[in-house]
């Protein structure tokens, strides 16, 4: 009967790996966050745009990509995106990370249309009488948006966006279906290599609890430096 090695987790080669698996999922949550997070705004002001292209393209964009699996959202970003691409394009993007990059903006893109939703309902939780005082004072729509609402909405909508930004981190693990080289690759590859599934797994489970644990740690310190204050 085989024991629990915690040798390897610590010191060589499969150590190394892990660490490198866990360094680049750390990675893919850092771009795939800024890219989800402007986007996604971006999205619920089309929402909420008083034209109806626009809000008919926010409303597009939520629908489908809500409705489209992540797993399916990353196959298509990288077996199908890069063959609709000019040639010299597509060559280009095939000679750095793409499997990182399609990881990247499969995980943005996918993000982006759940925190739309969380931002759009952070607006709308606004009290209306913000905007007609700021209208008053001669700010513009766009100038009372930003400076009026918009702080007040982010504030109302930071666990809900805390929510996204934990799936977005456990979503990172979806990557290793096109080869991409993070945590659960990593984690697959020593599995194969040394055959010691339960150390290269229980590395990987404490390595999305501790940073889910963090996210949520500077959440809840976010919330009580920064509280909401109701009108």
């Amino acid at each position: 009967m085989t024991t629990f090695d915690p040798q390897m987790l610590i010191s060589g080669q499969y150590h190394d790996m892990l660490v490198a698996g866990l360094k680049m999922s750390l990675q893919y949550l850092f771009y795939g966050f800024w890219i989800a997070l402007p986007l996604g705004l971006v999205i619920a002001l089309c929402r909420l745009s008083p034209y109806k292209p626009l809000r008919a393209f926010g409303t597009g964009y939520v629908e489908v990509v809500r409705s489209i699996p992540l797993l399916a959202q990353m196959l298509f970003w990288y077996f199908g995106v890069p063959e609709m691409l000019p040639q010299g394009v597509k060559e280009a993007l095939y000679e750095g990370p793409v499997e990182s990059i399609c990881a990247v903006v499969a995980l943005g893109v996918y993000t982006a249309a759940y925190m739309a939703e969380d931002i759009r309902s952070g607006i709308r939780a606004v009290p209306s009488v913000q905007m007609e005082a700021a209208r008053s004072l001669g700010l513009s729509y766009m100038r009372a948006m930003r400076l009026v609402i918009l702080p007040q909405a982010f504030r109302l909508t930071v666990p809900p966006l805390i929510s996204q930004t934990l799936n977005l981190w456990k979503g990172t693990s979806i990557a290793t279906v096109i080869g991409a080289a993070e945590m659960m690759y990593q984690a697959g590859q020593v599995e194969s290599q040394s055959f010691r599934s339960f150390e290269a797994f229980a590395f990987v489970s404490v390595a999305y609890l501790g940073v889910s644990l963090i996210i949520t740690g500077i959440a809840n310190w976010f919330q009580h430096r920064w509280p909401v204050r109701t009108m």
